[in-house]
């Protein structure tokens, strides 16, 4: 029976998602605060942690961000009333493996964690291969960075996953939905744009340290490849 750990302050949706969980065959765990949370996190290991972002104390943005800097891969489940772009897109940045918006449907709670369960920890030692060049880029998983021309681009984990996952099949196309799966861990819903605006931002790390080349190119329609191509 696969533990999940909810971490959420407001009593009532609390216990209407461990009553959820559990009719589905988990054993919910429900703490109210931060601190409490990643101590759970540290020492239990839950399966999944589903997580409100708004908390006392520690709030959800820094319990993911001390997490995935202790080397914690437990999938962590957002659920919050923050609903921007910026807000689903900064989560998933910092480490966060999902994001439901509330007010949520129940079943769709249950169906991503489930979903999260199957895919199970995150690998963390995914850094340990050689260095990859490509031209005046180097993605390199030892420092989990990429350098153009010698300096880094100061890329965050989650654009680094992206770039080097499409570094390991250098210049084959790798479609959107298969990004999804290899850095997210989920499959492409109608209009999912999360590896567009990742691409994007990549693409305008790279860019501003090299005039010669750029690196990520778009098969529209389809996806994206690491190939050098002259400005």
């Amino acid at each position: 029976m696969s533990k999940v750990l909810i971490i959420e302050d407001d009593d009532v949706i609390a216990q209407g998602m461990a009553r959820h969980l559990s009719t589905a065959g988990f054993d919910p765990l429900w703490v109210d605060k931060g601190e409490s949370g990643l101590a759970r996190l540290r020492y239990e290991r839950p399966d999944v942690c589903v997580l409100d972002l708004m908390l006392p104390g520690v709030d959800g943005w820094k319990l993911i961000e001390t997490a995935r800097a202790e080397g914690i891969g437990t999938p962590i489940v957002v659920v919050s009333a923050r609903g921007t772009e910026h807000d689903r897109v900064h989560a998933l940045e910092i480490g966060a493996d999902d994001y439901l918006v509330k007010p949520f449907s129940m079943k769709e709670l249950v169906a991503r964690v489930r979903a999260a369960a199957r895919r199970g920890v995150r690998v963390q030692d995914e850094r340990r291969g050689a260095p990859i060049e490509v031209q005046e880029l180097t993605v390199d998983p030892l420092n989990v960075q990429a350098y153009v021309n010698g300096r880094s681009a100061e890329l965050t984990p989650t654009e680094f996953r992206l770039l080097y996952a499409l570094a390991l099949e250098q210049g084959r196309v790798v479609t959107r939905d298969e990004l999804l799966q290899k850095v997210w861990g989920r499959r492409q819903t109608h209009r999912d744009r999360t590896v567009d605006v990742f691409v994007r931002k990549i693409r305008d790390k790279l860019e501003a340290q090299g005039p010669t080349h750029t690196f990520v190119q778009t098969r529209y329609g389809v996806g994206y490849k690491l190939e050098a191509a002259a400005k």
